[in-house]
């Protein structure tokens, strides 16, 4: 099952890995998305958008291999993947291109399902609730209970 969550996790780095190409300028932009980018700033804009989706792909595949961050991958993998598909759902008439990114985003959507339910089962099995600041009882006759025995015997009876 461990496998499971690794593998999806891989699947969305990918995903989220696959616009990084956008980083080497506007025409690769163009191909990926399908829009002409000649304006500066929109390119800037869009070209770091780029290097933002490559380190959340890489920290995900990373994550991956290190159970320890798997938690805080699906995070950023639903917030990035559940964002995108609103905006794109909401604001609607996006072109061919931006379909397929929204097509690449419901199956990232799925592998985090599948892969986020069976990382809270894991984590669930390997560390079962328990709260470490709550000590059981003290047995009959332990010293904490001999100290009331005793303070209970100086109270005056009526």
């Amino acid at each position: 099952m461990k496998y499971l969550v690794s593998a999806m996790l891989v699947v969305v780095g990918v995903i989220h890995l696959l616009p990084l190409s956008g980083v080497l300028g506007s025409e690769r932009l163009a191909l990926l998305y399908g829009l002409q980018f000649n304006e500066p700033n929109l390119e800037i804009l869009m070209r770091h958008r780029a290097v933002l989706f490559g380190l959340l792909g890489a920290f995900m595949v990373f994550a991956a291999f290190k159970p320890a961050y798997q938690t805080v991958a699906f995070i950023g993998g639903f917030i990035s993947v559940v964002s995108f598909l609103y905006l794109a759902w909401s604001v609607g008439s996006y072109n061919e291109q931006v379909g397929r990114v929204f097509i690449a985003d419901v199956v990232a959507l799925g592998c985090l399902v599948v892969g986020g339910v069976v990382h809270a089962v894991l984590q669930r099995e390997v560390q079962p609730f328990h709260r470490a600041d709550v000590q059981p009882a003290a047995p009959v006759g332990h010293r904490s209970c001999q100290t009331f025995d005793v303070i209970s015997d100086d109270l005056p009876r009526g």
